[in-house]
């Protein structure tokens, strides 16, 4: 039996995931997790085959997960499930040590097989998507993506500069290098262009 751990936020698509994966005979639907930090909990606790999980969740994204259960020795493989068609977001999936990326439109019996692909150790990646993730790198570093995505929330920089233990000038800083890179004119713009790209 493949022994998995669903992370999804959404009360129904968390139950479908379940029932679609229950209807499989080597599947067993092990634990399900709300936010990656609750995933990230019981994936320790449980040790499952495979986790499969969305990548926007509270607490703890599923690509923060992924990068966590690999630096935890976790034997579990990473299928990352989402709505996201976006190269960027697939390159740090498979950086972050995610074996699977699906689209939740994809067809149902895909799911079953991807879990089974990486199970045995192979990959299950939608293959226009994985060409299209190498063809333009993701230009920003982890700090400037977090300072980034924590200003396109609305955070003033002496806010940021407190969440991430930094000085405000260096949150200028980071923001500054972000829209340079980006070819933004402000914050807000460089925001929205890296989130398109899948970047943030």
């Amino acid at each position: 039996m493949i022994r998995v751990l669903i992370a999804e936020d959404q009360s129904m698509v968390l139950g479908a995931l379940a029932a679609l994966l229950g209807l499989e005979e080597d599947v067993e639907v092990v634990a399900r997790a709300r936010d990656g930090r609750e995933a990230l909990e019981r994936a320790r606790e449980l040790r499952p085959d495979v986790v499969l999980t969305d990548i926007e969740m509270p607490r703890m994204t599923g690509l923060e997960l992924a990068a966590a259960l690999r630096q935890a020795d976790s034997p579990a493989k990473v299928v990352i499930l989402t709505t996201f068609a976006r190269a960027g977001y697939l390159r740090r999936a498979l950086e972050a040590g995610a074996a699977g990326y699906l689209l939740k439109d994809a067809p149902a019996e895909e799911l079953a097989e991807a879990v089974r692909r990486v199970h045995a150790g192979l990959r299950a990646v939608d293959p226009e998507l994985a060409a299209a993730a190498w063809s333009e790198p993701d230009p920003l570093t982890d700090r400037e993506r977090q300072v980034l995505r924590l200003a396109d929330e609305g955070l003033p920089n002496a806010k940021i500069a407190d969440e991430l233990h930094l000085s405000e000038g260096t949150v200028r800083n980071y923001l500054s290098e972000a829209i340079g890179k980006l070819g933004a004119a402000n914050r807000v713009e460089a925001a929205r262009t890296a989130r398109q790209k899948g970047w943030l």
